[in-house]
């Protein structure tokens, strides 16, 4: 198989334990918001990339992808979740040979460690990203899943199929596969690595 799955970007859910005025994925986070450091690295990754969010962040998304890879799902409605999301991304990219799952708030995450799970899916039905033995995202299938992860309704995700079939870690050098932005906390760590980070740089220039 052509190592060029689809990275499908999961931008629809609530963040309901997030507090801020604005959507969490909305909030900034250095020169961009949350929702646009995932896609950046996802872009950065050269891998196709396929965004799933709702009608109020799908402009937001269109700023970095092309619209014809925004997929609107409904939100607040019952039967609707994060397994809807992932059937409504893989559907809509349906000849790849396989697809990344990767949450929206999970900005971190590096391009490289997208490519070597990509990768991974070369040879395993199922594959993800793990740090210090620590499993995290993306989570990868192949396409001989499609027709289970298009099933797929409800919140919990594709954790059902993941249990089903052999996977494999991919360890990769990587914290950010661990890092989400649930809480208000989150974000204000994250925003201090990036001022930290950004020091140093300047100290080294």
């Amino acid at each position: 198989m052509l190592s060029r799955p689809t990275i499908v970007v999961l931008a629809a859910g609530k963040g309901s334990r997030f507090k801020g005025s604005a959507h969490k994925l909305e909030q900034s986070l250095g020169d961009l918001s949350v929702l646009g450091s995932s896609l950046h690295n996802a872009i950065e990754s050269h891998l196709p990339v396929v965004v799933v969010t709702v009608a109020a962040l799908a402009a937001s998304a269109a700023q970095l992808v092309a619209p014809r890879d925004v997929v609107i799902v409904p939100q607040d409605e019952a039967g609707f979740g994060m397994g809807y999301s992932i059937a409504a991304g893989v559907a809509a990219s349906a000849d790849s040979p396989g697809w990344l799952l990767l949450p929206a708030d999970m900005p971190m995450v590096r391009p490289a460690t997208l490519l070597a799970v990509a990768a991974a899916l070369e040879h395993h039905a199922v594959a993800y990203a793990q740090h210090h033995g620590r499993r995290g995202h993306p989570v990868g299938f192949s396409a001989e899943l499609y027709s289970e992860l298009i099933r797929l309704t409800g919140d919990e995700g594709a954790r059902r199929i993941v249990a089903r079939y052999p996977a494999v870690g991919v360890d990769v050098d990587d914290p950010g596969v661990l890092v989400d932005v649930d809480t208000e906390a989150d974000l204000a760590a994250l925003r201090l690595q990036g001022q930290a980070a950004r020091a140093r740089q300047a100290a080294a220039d």
